[in-house]
């Protein structure tokens, strides 16, 4: 994406925030197609006005997600800067992990760490990034690791769906923290995150310099 595109996109986002937050105080926006305009921010059909715009905003991070990762090839999903370094798999394991931690925190109303040993044999090493991470996550596909993504998508989409705009309101006391801010966290995280696989992507092997 060129800058003069990335400007044009941002101004579009902002204008699609600003339309959702005055249809807070009015009347709902009418419902957003999510596959075709992944670049609006509001409300979206099947969910409560405040969850879909949540939801749309969690559509338009990973949208960024998979269009930095298409076309990497398992050496470059492999690939280790250095020995601190996370591989770009790891990275798209690590959030699946992150949406699958939060949602069993939210919807299940689990406490943090309170899960089954079966689901943190398959989720620490990720959740957690680091050495272990380094050894165990690697040899997969781009299909694989997009296929996890997809899944841990597609059973909380189905969780949010069952919910309202009050349950975003809902306090854990514990955590200091309400779900939408939990559920926004998620959002800002994998940003994050796309932006650190932007900067390995463009150290891979034979990578040609970017201005992103």
């Amino acid at each position: 994406m060129n800058n003069i595109s990335s400007r044009r996109n941002f101004l579009k986002v902002g204008a699609a925030i600003a339309a959702g937050v005055s249809g807070f105080s009015l009347s709902p926006q009418p419902a957003l197609a999510q596959d075709n305009e992944p670049w609006i921010v509001g409300p979206t059909k099947g969910y409560t006005p405040e969850i879909g715009t949540l939801v749309s905003m969690l559509h338009l991070t990973r949208t960024q997600v998979l269009e930095n990762t298409k076309g990497l090839s398992q050496s470059d999903l492999d690939f280790l800067l250095d020995g601190k370094a996370n591989t770009i798999g790891a990275m798209l394991m690590h959030l699946a992990a992150t949406e699958t931690y939060y949602g069993l925190n939210t919807f299940g109303d689990m406490q943090w760490e309170s899960w089954s040993k079966e689901i943190k044999d398959k989720w620490d090493i990720p959740m957690n990034l680091g050495e272990p991470a380094r050894k165990a996550i690697k040899g997969n596909s781009l299909d694989y690791y997009v296929n996890v993504l997809h899944e841990s998508r597609e059973k909380n989409l189905a969780e949010f769906k069952k919910r309202d705009d009050k349950w975003l309101a809902k306090m854990d006391t514990y955590m200091g923290m309400n779900n939408f801010a939990k559920w926004f966290h998620v959002a800002e995280h994998e940003s994050n995150h796309d932006g650190q696989i932007k900067f390995l992507k463009n150290r891979l092997p034979g990578a040609k310099s970017s201005d992103q």
